[in-house]
């Protein structure tokens, strides 16, 4: 087997260089870059396609499982956590590889002999890391944040400046103030539990409003009811939506 080309991506030096000094006793393990943050991780994996990473899972401003939906091509991951019993028993069911913070010489080696022996097999571990990523997103608490991969261009959008979410068949348009508009691979169904209740509303099954852009309702037909927004948008509320809608304006 030829060498594996190795990233590690960790905010902690110290924890860098623990990683960096149990990596010296394997001659197939090539380190070709350490990150201090994910910006930094994303940027790395997406131009040097490594074959593994070690991924610090809290970090500022990215953490590991947001920088993960923003890579091209998943590696094989060993994640450094101190994640609480929770996240460990989600790691285990995807038999996805981890290191609680501190590790053992011993215990990094048991991860890197699973890595080798996936590679052996020519059995990745993508699959099990999207998964891993799904469970522990559904169980998160909720978001305040988004951040959308553009081509090489990140951006991180505050939730209180989305003024509507769009569906978009496996994606969503996600509409900012000044009307910008960013393609983001996910699911209504998701964002509209993870998403503040009390600042947003699904107003129809391809709809998420910011009901503090609402600028007013209007009823036209005999049932049917839109919301019109102060950017001047319109959108059709459904039946089944708007006695919730007017319980959040409290009208």
């Amino acid at each position: 087997m030829d060498k594996l080309r190795v990233i590690i991506i960790e905010d902690e030096k110290p924890a860098r260089e623990l990683v960096k000094a149990y990596l010296k006793d394997y001659d197939n393990l090539e380190l070709i870059e350490e990150c201090e943050d994910g910006f930094c991780g994303v940027k790395s994996i997406n131009n040097n396609k490594p074959d593994l990473i070690f991924l610090d899972i809290q970090m500022p401003k990215l953490s590991g499982f947001e920088m993960l939906e923003l890579i091209d091509e998943m590696p094989e991951v060993i994640f450094t956590t101190a994640f609480d019993q929770f996240a460990i028993k989600a790691f285990e069911l995807s038999a996805t590889d981890y290191l609680m913070k501190p590790f053992s010489r011993k215990r990094f080696k048991e991860a890197i002999d699973k890595v080798f022996a996936r590679f052996d097999q020519n059995k990745r571990q993508t699959e099990n890391i999207s998964h891993l990523s799904e469970t522990i997103k559904q169980n998160a608490e909720t978001i305040e944040r988004m951040f959308i991969k553009t081509g090489n261009k990140i951006d991180m959008v505050d939730v209180k400046d989305i003024v509507q979410i769009i569906a978009q068949d496996d994606y969503v348009d996600v509409v900012t103030i000044a009307n910008k508009k960013y393609l983001k691979k996910e699911t209504m169904n998701y964002l509209e539990k993870a998403l503040p209740s009390a600042m947003f509303s699904r107003v129809h099954r391809s709809h998420i409003i910011n009901i503090n852009h609402i600028s007013k309702t209007e009823k036209y037909g005999k049932e049917s009811f839109a919301v019109i927004l102060k950017d001047g948008g319109i959108v059709n509320i459904s039946k089944s939506r708007i006695k919730g809608l007017k319980e959040q304006l409290g009208i």
